[in-house]
């Protein structure tokens, strides 16, 4: 049954092929990517479709079905996985986290997985389970660049209610260093989105900071404080 459901929904996703869209994608990223050419509101769309015929079966079997799209290894497939991870977020449990991990290790292999996955299934995971930050901070010390990058992008959406600031600013200084631009981007975003609430606390931090961050991470995140602010940060 797993294996006929994503079999399905990977025939649906080729048969929205859009060789405009197939082109324009290899602009987005520098690593090598794997792309059937569809339109993210599309995907997104065949997702809803699925989701009403599969939403009653039991998280096992839903989290199955993820798995079998993830093996593909194209990420139109990813992001129909990662949002039926996230639709069925309320029935999370402790155990779950393990799944997670493992998908963030072995099947992300970009940035928009990357943020596609961490931001909303991994988020809200850490928002129920906060004991698992302890876990993120272990990923910023990984060989996997998306692993470190998801460490920082898991807690955007937390990072924006304005959770978590001292473990935000403990995996920005586990961050704070790191050569890869991409996960240089990860950490200034989640300090960016953590200024718009705690806009002192990040200020400080930066200026505390502003000598040895790369000035990749510095940019996002001052990016949404006034412009006096930035210009301190920049001077």
């Amino acid at each position: 049954m797993n294996n006929k459901i994503a079999a399905k929904i990977r025939r649906e996703l080729k048969k929205n092929i859009n060789i405009d869209v197939k082109k324009s994608v290899k602009k987005f990223f520098k690593e090598k990517t794997r792309f059937y050419g569809v339109k993210i509101s599309l995907i997104h769309k065949i997702a809803r479709e699925y989701w009403r015929e599969i939403k009653s079966y039991n998280k096992k079997t839903i989290f199955s079905i993820c798995e079998k799209l993830l093996q593909s290894g194209y990420s139109e497939e990813a992001f129909v996985a990662y949002d039926f991870s996230f639709w069925i977020s309320k029935d999370y449990q402790k155990q779950d986290f393990s799944v997670f991990e493992k998908w963030v290790n072995q099947y992300v292999s970009n940035w928009a997985e990357c943020d596609s996955f961490c931001n909303h299934s991994v988020g809200a995971m850490i928002e129920k389970f906060p004991e698992y930050i302890e876990r993120l901070r272990i990923w910023t010390k990984s060989d996997n660049r998306w692993v470190r990058r998801a460490a920082a992008v898991s807690l955007i959406v937390p990072g924006k209610k304005g959770m978590f600031l001292t473990d935000i600013f403990a995996i920005s200084n586990s961050l704070l260093l790191d050569k890869d631009d991409l996960v240089q981007k990860g950490y200034g975003w989640l300090l960016k989105v953590a200024s718009q609430v705690h806009q002192k606390n990040v200020f400080d931090y930066v200026m505390k900071n502003k000598k040895i961050m790369p000035r990749t991470a510095l940019r996002y995140a001052i990016e949404k404080m006034p412009e006096s602010l930035r210009k301190k940060a920049m001077s």
